[in-house]
């Protein structure tokens, strides 16, 4: 008996039951289901083949080729407009250069459904600059912000956000001793521009550029709210098909799923092979921080400053307009003019009636039809779900790649450690449309792995939400997550260990203090792109299942129609300010209180508690 007592070890009990835990969801949540999106194309009819041949003779390839032309021309224009605005203010001498960075940032703050309703509500065919353009220009065609134009223009200054983040970083890592090297020989600016700094750049900018290829062939909320025929809007259509419409439909989704599956494989192989072959830059022992260089010739300086303020003004004009009219009534949005007296904060909190005319000529009173975005109970209710699923979701992809990481780092360099690894970045060679149509096609029935339930089924469906949210949001966890267990002093662990702790409480004592700021930020990153997120929302749109962005998307859908839903638009606009002043706060406790470093940290402290001294000893006095 004591012997059977020594040879139990609850560790490994726990460990065992982890295993099967992950194991369940692994086979069943990321496996099970794709599977079954595959095996569906060459099951659906009789013939194997008959999804293939109707996707050559057809026009599904057309999705394919739509979704390709926009990644390869997004591939120039965003690079184009990406590194030219992170030169503008990391690189070059330009005056104001702090102003212009806080616009250039903005899309960080806004972004998905809520930036492409910002940039409709300015451009559309009765968007406030296009009635502009139209009373300047009477020629002017006031559709031309449509299809595949406006989709561009709208996801190149969408997407360089990546820029702002990872080319910025990168390009304040260049060691200046080398620029000014290259100036000691006669080098021009340009010339050490081109020969010097960009080539060290090639890594991030190639990263950079497979990252902008996946996101236009991935793209969603532009082209599905800008009317341009892609892929990913036209499975969510075939996914909500039915055969008595159309032919198999829900394969043709699959196989549509598929190819963009393929299109993201090859890409991130294509990137990891490059990787591979290791990227090295030889510097000096004493490296010298970048400084910024002067445009020496007047022609170039001057043109250098006024595109920079153009670009400043076409990211700046949707947040500055759409801020303006938020606080307008509902006949100011309409008529798209600006009018102090028409300000109002009823688009933002309380209600009101309206009194309209019917078409017997006879005046009727629509009770509470003007809301505001936290008095609606349709918005309010969307905002409540989007704030509880994102939240879940960001909070079970934290835990479970701290849990994994911990278990890497006991095993490091074992099989078992890297196939946990490579599992939990499983998610990343799959785009979020196949995920999430695969669980909308799976568990759309009494699935006997789930205890026989429909979790797509009326309130399962918001189960099958935050699972999807989960899933996606793993393989970015992973790699945040993990470079902070790098920074745990190994000697502090032994120390624990030395002085009776078990491995338990040493986690909990020792390495989670450690890792916790860095778990708290990739946690508010993944609140943050989740709470607006529009591509799973719309694969999982029901009664049951309206998300905030969704809730957006169809704001102003029978606007005023009967007297009803009266101030959509300005509910709009109010909601992407919203959406702006969350999305501000969580990037300032990331970017800037959580990347304080002690010092600042200490320093900050203090003239928190000079401030006190301060009030206490006024109120003391008084």
């Amino acid at each position: 008996m004591n012997k059977l007592l020594k040879k139990f070890d609850p560790n490994k009990i726990v460990t065992l039951v982890g295993f099967l835990i992950y194991l369940y969801f692994f086979l069943g949540f990321m496996i099970r289901p794709t599977i079954n999106t595959l095996t569906s194309i060459f099951t659906t009819s009789n013939d194997p083949f008959a999804v293939i041949r109707f996707f050559l003779t057809g026009n599904m390839k057309d999705y394919v080729w739509n979704s390709l032309r926009l990644a390869l021309v997004l591939v120039v224009t965003v690079n184009i407009v990406g590194i030219s605005i992170v030169l503008l203010t990391e690189y070059f001498d330009i005056k104001g250069a702090k102003f212009l960075r806080l616009g250039y940032m903005t899309t960080m703050i806004y972004s998905g459904v809520a930036l492409v309703t910002g940039y409709s509500f300015l451009y559309s065919y009765d968007g406030i600059l296009t009635r502009y353009l139209v009373q300047a220009f009477p020629g002017f065609n006031d559709r031309w912000f449509m299809g595949f134009k406006a989709v561009v223009f709208t996801m190149t200054f969408a997407c360089t956000s990546n820029h702002m983040l990872f080319l910025r970083n990168a390009i304040r890592q260049i060691d200046y001793n080398t620029v000014e090297a290259a100036r000691n020989m006669g080098a021009g600016p340009f010339k050490v521009l081109f020969t010097v700094v960009l080539p060290t750049l090639i890594p991030t900018l190639f990263s950079l550029t497979v990252m902008t290829f996946v996101t236009g062939v991935c793209a969603m909320s532009a082209p599905q709210l800008l009317g341009y025929s892609a892929i990913n809007p036209e499975i969510v259509r075939l996914a909500g098909s039915s055969t008595a419409d159309e032919s198999f439909p829900q394969a043709r989704a699959a196989l549509l799923s598929v190819i963009l599956a393929i299109f993201t494989v090859v890409v991130l192989s294509i990137l990891s092979a490059y990787e591979r072959k290791g990227h090295y830059l030889s510097v000096s022992k004493t490296k010298a921080k970048l400084q910024k260089q002067k445009i020496t010739n007047p022609f170039w300086n001057a043109f250098a400053h006024i595109y920079a303020y153009v670009l400043f003004i076409i990211y700046m004009i949707p947040v500055v307009m759409i801020i303006l009219f938020s606080f307008q009534n509902y006949n100011a949005i309409r008529s798209k003019t600006l009018n102090l007296g028409d300000w109002t904060i009823l688009n933002y909190i309380g209600q009101a009636d309206y009194q309209y005319m019917t078409g017997s000529g006879n005046y009727k009173l629509r009770k509470g039809a003007i809301s505001g975005l936290f008095t609606n109970d349709v918005t309010l209710g969307g905002i409540k779900l989007s704030f509880v699923v994102s939240a879940i979701g960001a909070f079970l992809a934290c835990v479970i790649v701290v849990i994994a990481c911990e278990y890497i780092f006991k095993h490091l360099n074992k099989k078992r450690a890297v196939a946990l690894e490579y599992s939990l970045l499983f998610p990343w060679l799959l785009p979020t449309i196949l995920i999430c149509y695969s669980y909308r096609v799976f568990f759309n029935n009494n699935v006997w792995y789930v205890g026989n339930q429909n979790l797509y089924y009326a309130q399962n469906v918001r189960i099958l939400i935050v699972l999807a949210y989960t899933i996606t949001k793993l393989p970015f966890s992973l790699r945040m997550i993990k470079a902070a267990f790098y920074s745990i002093d190994t000697e502090l662990e032994d120390a624990a260990k030395n002085l009776g702790s078990s491995k338990l409480m040493t986690f909990f004592k020792v390495k989670l203090p450690i890792i916790i700021p860095s778990v708290m930020a990739v946690f508010a990153l993944n609140f943050n792109s989740l709470f607006t997120e529009y591509d799973m929302s719309a694969s999982f749109a029901s009664t049951y299942g309206t998300t905030y962005a969704m809730v957006i998307q169809a704001m102003t859908k029978d606007e005023g129609l009967y007297g009803y839903n009266v101030n959509a638009s300005g509910r709009r606009c109010a909601s992407t300010v919203f959406i702006m002043v969350i999305s501000g706060i969580i990037l300032y406790l990331v970017y800037g209180v959580g990347s304080r470093d002690l010092s600042e940290r200490i320093a900050a402290r203090e003239r928190r508690n000079k401030f006190k001294a301060k009030l206490k000893q006024r109120f003391s006095k008084a």
